[in-house]
């Protein structure tokens, strides 16, 4: 009440400001726009930093522990992709609504949804879904960001890795088609009634599409 009340009276202030003085009120009206919208802006970067991402032990302590033994955390050219490289879109309207969206997994922050590593680990493979899902439906863009079929030089790649990323690009897959487990592991529970799997004997995927070393074999 007591802030609404403080609301209401700044609104008539200003309008009988805007009265008296037009110019005035419409010079300090600018001003209060750049002000929000610097201070929106500078909320908006601050969330988007892998300091704020492991704020909470969650993070922390679970899948960011993971990703520090991963190629994206460190390799030989030191380029590093941090989490909000692939969890947050840079497009500023994308970036927008997936802010939003963050606002559930900060509901589940206070109520302790996964805040002890055996909630987390019985939860992994359902959030793991959620960002697989959201990753094919953006034909993997963060991912794109920094990789990108048009730009990859295959004659340079492994053998295995150039056939794989040719035929990726042939039959229209996306980055998390293949790479599910780049970043952080995946739950020892993943596709545990078979469907996956399934799936990919029906298109007639080869193993090797997702575990290294196996035969390029196309027979099921």
């Amino acid at each position: 009440m007591r802030a609404r009340r403080w609301l209401r009276q700044a609104w008539q202030g200003y309008r009988r400001l805007d009265a008296r003085h037009p110019l005035l009120a419409a010079v300090l009206l600018f001003v209060a726009g750049i002000v929000f919208w610097g201070g929106f802006n500078t909320a908006m970067e601050l969330t988007n930093t892998e300091t704020f991402c492991i704020s909470c032990h969650e993070m922390r302590d679970n899948v960011y522990q993971e990703y520090r033994k991963t190629i994206h955390y460190a390799n030989r050219t030191g380029v590093r992709a941090t989490c909000p490289d692939c969890h947050v879109p840079r497009e500023w309207t994308h970036m927008f609504v997936r802010k939003v969206t963050a606002t559930n997994e900060l509901f589940h922050k206070i109520i302790g949804s996964i805040d002890t590593r055996e909630k987390f680990l019985a939860k992994r493979l359902t959030l793991a879904g959620y960002v697989w899902d959201n990753m094919r439906a953006t034909d993997s863009r963060e991912c794109r960001n920094c990789h990108s079929f048009e730009y990859m030089a295959l004659d340079k790649q492994q053998a295995a890795s150039s056939r794989k990323h040719a035929r990726a690009r042939k039959e229209g897959l996306t980055c998390i088609d293949c790479h599910m487990g780049i970043a952080h592991r995946i739950a020892e529970d993943f596709d545990k009634d078979g469907t996956l799997h399934e799936t990919f004997r029906r298109n007639k995927r080869p193993c090797s599409d997702c575990h290294k070393g196996m035969a390029q074999s196309f027979d099921w």
